[in-house]
Formats: structure tokens, C-alpha cells, sequence
């Protein structure tokens, strides 16, 4: 990885450039691979605190539902629809792969349930009935979704579907992803609360959030967690100190225990120091794989990978969190419910299959692009 460029930050960067800013990352790097795009950015002002490989082109998995919520609430907004609107599962979305609700064709629920679990449960079938009730089809929502991107100065971004399921054409960067996820938290306050709850129930089952920091992290108030092979595991979070909103990208970690830690030290850091760079959307582009989707399905769907996550957990099957700026939520997760509309077709009550983590299915042999 060059290090010659201005602003770009590294180990060997931190080395040479002594600086607040370059101590920071010399702090939390060393937990982080060379690999790893992060990016650290101060909400209010949209300046970079720090980043490394931001330009590099990825699989957003189940980020890009931040994207769908995005289209979502300038829909809310614009009064086309409401959080009451009834959101009905059609047969093409109750189709997608897990992570789902298998909630029957026909199924309704009201807006507000739907948002909950698109971004609590990540619930692929639902990403697309939102789409479907928001863009008249999924098509036209997609179309939206990358009208979006485009307004917003994501350059290395694009969106084949509302879910983040793998597909050729589906990528973005670290800095596209904190320009979107700055743009939620500045311009929809109003619906900052879906990317804080704790968990959500249907009535019949309980989903904990998989964002690991809610609860655990000193002002952790969001955002989202994405996984599928290719990409790792990722995850944008924010958190809030003394009325200063901060967020962190991390793509590719190698476990949903190490994107926490990883992403909980760069909070902790970034909310504890003043030092920023130049603002995100003047960011320059540098470094390698501009040109291709970077593939780590290699690094991360293999079974020496798969047994050291297995060794990641305690005996009651809990993640093992190394950070020292995470502690114990100490009581159950505060549920918000998210269940169908009373009268409404009933989903089956089947039982998610075995082996799912993180809101997705462990990862079977499947096509990647």
C-alpha cells in the first residue's frame, strides 16, 4: 500500500508524520489489516479524521440497506407515503435468500415495522417489499437508489438491488459509505431511532441487533452491520458524546467480533480527539483497486477461518469482544415491535435455518462476482 500521498493514513505514514491525527490511527491500525478500507469522520463538520484504503472498490452486503432506508425517508418526507403506509409481501419478495422473516406472499405490515426489521434483523425480503411500496417496483427503486448515490458524490458507488445480496455491478467505497451514512444522521434526525434499537420482535420471536455496540458502547447510536463472503464482515457505526456525532466505516474485518472492536476503538478515539482533516466529499482518490470489486471470499469463507471464529465465542455461544471501550450490556435487549398487521395472512412459523450469524446465513457455496 503507497504511502506517498498527502492525508493518506498508515502505519509506516504514522511512523514519519507525527501528528495528532496520525497517532490516532498508529493507535487503532494494529488491529486493523492493511487490507481493511476505514474511515473515520466528524458528522457536523464532515471532516476525516482518519482513513485508510477509502477509495478501495467493495461489496457493501447488507450496508446497501442504508441506501434503501435513505430513498425511504425522502418518500416519508416528500409525503408520498408515511410510516402507517401498509407494506404488502409480494411473492418476488418473499423469494429472496435469508436473512429473511419468511413472511408469507400477501403478509402486510405498516411502513414503520418494515424499516425496523430491514435494519435490526436486515431481513432481505423485506428490503425488497420497501422497494416495491416505495418505487412502484423494485426496479424503479433501484434506479432511485443509484439516482441517490450519484446526488450525494458517491462516484465509486453502485446498486443492482435494495438487500446487498452479492451480485455483479454491487460496490462502493469506505468514503462513498460515510458520505451516505453522514447524510442520514444530518439530514433525517427525525428517524435516527430505527439505527439505535436494541432489538426488535414480531410478537412470536425476538431479534437482538447484531450491531454489537448498541448497549455496550458508551454513545453508540447506530448505524448498520453487512456480510457475505466476498466482503467480510462490515460495519458503519456511529456514536454520539456531549451533543458530537461521530462515524466509523470498516470493511473486510474477518469476524463480527473484530469489526466491533475495530470499530469501537476508532470511536473511542475519534470522540476523544479534535483533530480532522480535510472534508470527506474533498477527499482525493489514491491507492489500488479503484478499477475492481476487491474478493476476500478466500480469506473468509474457508473452514481454518470458519474455526477460529467457532474459538471467538464463550461457552454460551456469545461473541468475545477484545475492546476495552465495550462492556456488558448486563440485562436483556430492549425490544420494539415489528410483527405483521393484526389480520393479516400470519408467516409460517418456521424456524430460521441453522448456522445463521449476523443477520445472514453462514456462507454456503454460492456464485460471487
Amino acid at each position: 500500500m503507497s504511502t506517498q500521498r498527502p492525508g493518506m493514513f498508515s502505519v509506516r505514514a504514522a511512523i514519519r508524520r507525527i501528528s495528532v491525527a496520525a497517532a490516532l490511527v498508529a493507535t487503532v491500525v494494529p488491529n486493523i489489516a492493511a487490507a481493511n478500507p476505514v474511515v473515520v469522520v466528524d458528522v457536523a463538520s464532515g471532516r476525516v479524521i482518519a482513513h485508510q484504503e477509502a477509495f478501495r472498490k467493495w461489496y457493501p452486503a447488507s450496508l446497501t440497506k442504508l441506501m434503501t432506508a435513505y430513498v425511504t425517508f425522502q418518500a416519508i418526507r416528500s409525503g408520498q407515503l408515511s410510516l402507517d403506509t401498509v407494506v404488502v409481501m409480494s411473492k418476488h419478495a418473499a423469494d429472496q435468500p435469508a436473512s429473511k422473516m419468511y413472511f408469507k406472499p400477501g403478509s402486510k405490515l405498516t411502513l414503520d415495522s418494515a424499516l425496523k426489521l430491514l435494519l435490526v434483523k436486515s431481513a432481505n425480503d423485506v428490503a425488497v417489499a420497501i422497494a416495491e411500496t416505495v418505487g412502484g417496483t423494485e426496479g424503479a427503486f433501484i434506479a432511485r437508489m443509484n439516482a441517490e448515490a450519484k446526488r450525494l458524490g458517491m462516484s465509486s458507488s453502485r446498486f443492482i438491488n435494495p438487500n446487498g445480496l452479492p451480485g455483479k455491478g454491487q460496490y462502493s467505497t469506505a468514503r462513498d459509505l460515510a458520505l451516505l451514512a453522514a447524510a442520514i444522521r444530518r439530514e433525517y434526525p427525525e428517524h435516527a431511532g430505527y439505527f439505535s434499537l436494541e432489538g426488535v420482535s414480531t410478537g412470536k420471536k425476538d431479534y437482538p441487533n447484531f450491531n454489537m455496540l448498541i448497549g455496550r458502547f458508551p454513545g453508540a447510536d447506530g448505524m448498520k452491520t453487512g456480510y457475505i463472503c466476498a466482503s467480510g464482515f462490515n460495519q458503519i457505526a456511529s456514536a454520539t458524546r456531549n451533543g458530537r456525532t461521530v462515524i466509523s466505516v470498516v470493511l473486510g474485518a474477518d469476524s463480527l467480533g473484530a469489526r466491533t472492536d475495530m470499530s469501537a476503538d476508532l470511536l473511542q478515539k475519534a470522540l476523544t480527539t479534535s483533530t480532522a482533516g480535510n472534508r470527506l466529499e474533498a477527499l482525493q482518490p489514491y491507492g489500488e483497486g479503484q478499477d475492481q470489486v476487491a474478493d476476500i471470499s478466500a480469506d473468509i469463507c474457508n473452514p481454518k477461518a470458519r474455526a477460529v471464529r467457532s474459538e471467538g465465542r464463550d461457552e454460551a455461544g456469545r461473541m468475545k469482544l477484545l475492546s476495552p471501550y465495550i462492556r456488558e450490556m448486563g440485562r436483556p435487549p430492549v425490544m420494539s415491535f415489528a410483527g405483521l398487521i393484526p389480520g393479516s395472512e400470519p408467516a409460517d412459523p418456521k424456524k430460521a435455518p441453522a448456522g445463521e450469524i449476523a443477520n445472514v446465513p453462514i456462507p454456503k457455496p454460492r456464485p460471487t462476482f
